[in-house]
C-alpha cells in the first residue's frame, strides 16, 4: 500500500521536473502560470511538491513546457511502486543562445525542439546546439549539423565539448595545461584558443555525445 510519504515524494519529484523544464525554457513562474491559467503561487507550490497535481493539470503543464507527461513525472513513479510506459522518443531543445548569471546556466533563443530516441539518453540533462562555421570539419562536424550535448562541467583531455565564453557557446577539443585551458579546433586553419582558468566568463557546459548530420 502506498503511504502518505510516498505520495508526497511523488509530487516533490514531479515538482523538481517542472522547475527543471521551466528553467530550460527560461520561463519565469509568472510566464508559466499565464500559459496554463494559474497563479504564480500555485506553480511555485507545484514545484515545491506542496500540493497535488491532477492528470489534467499535468497535461496542461506538459503542453506549456513542450514536454511529455512522462518527462514531468520521470523518477516520480518509483515512489508509488509503479513505472509508467515510456515513449521511445523524447523532445529536447535546440538552443540558439546560452547565458550564465549567478552561476546558473539558462537556455535562451530556443529555435525549436528535436525528437530524440530515448536510447541516446543515458542519465543527466541534454540539449542541442547547431554547428556554426567550419572549425570542426576535421571531426566531421559541419555547419548546420545538430550537436547533442550532455550537460557536465568536466571532460577528459581531447574530448569535444561545448564551452561557454562570454555567453557564446563554442565547440572545441578541450585540453588542460596546468591552470590554462586550451581549446583546439579540428581544422588546421584555426589556431588554438588559449584561455585562462575556468571562471565566470569561461565554463565547460557539456560534452558532445552525438552529431545529427544536416543533409
Amino acid at each position: 500500500m502506498t503511504g502518505l510519504n510516498d505520495s508526497k515524494n511523488f509530487y516533490v519529484a514531479t515538482g523538481k521536473n517542472i522547475k527543471k523544464y521551466r528553467d530550460m525554457r527560461n520561463y519565469s513562474l509568472q510566464v508559466l502560470a499565464e500559459k496554463v491559467g494559474l497563479t504564480k503561487k500555485t506553480i511555485q507550490r507545484y514545484e515545491n511538491g506542496e500540493i497535488k497535481i491532477d492528470m489534467n493539470r499535468l497535461k496542461d503543464l506538459s503542453v506549456a513546457l513542450d514536454v511529455t507527461v512522462n518527462q514531468l513525472t520521470e523518477g516520480a513513479y518509483t515512489y508509488l511502486g509503479a513505472v509508467p510506459t515510456e515513449s521511445e522518443n523524447i523532445s529536447l531543445p535546440i538552443v540558439g543562445k546560452i547565458s550564465c548569471g549567478n552561476g546558473v546556466i539558462a537556455y535562451e533563443s530556443i529555435e525549436g525542439y528535436e525528437t530524440t530516441p530515448r536510447s541516446w539518453i543515458n542519465g543527466g540533462e541534454y540539449f542541442y546546439l547547431r554547428a556554426k562555421g567550419n572549425s570542426m570539419n576535421g571531426a566531421r562536424i559541419y555547419e548546420g549539423d545538430l550537436l547533442l550535448i550532455r550537460r557536465q562541467e568536466e571532460v577528459e583531455d581531447g574530448e569535444i565539448a561545448a564551452v561557454l565564453i562570454d555567453d557564446e557557446a563554442v565547440l572545441k577539443k578541450v585540453y588542460r595545461q596546468g591552470n590554462t585551458l586550451v581549446l583546439q579546433s579540428a581544422n588546421s586553419d584555426y589556431p588554438p584558443i588559449i584561455c585562462g582558468e575556468l571562471g565566470s566568463n569561461i565554463r565547460i557546459i557539456g560534452k558532445l555525445k552525438k552529431v545529427v548530420i544536416n543533409f
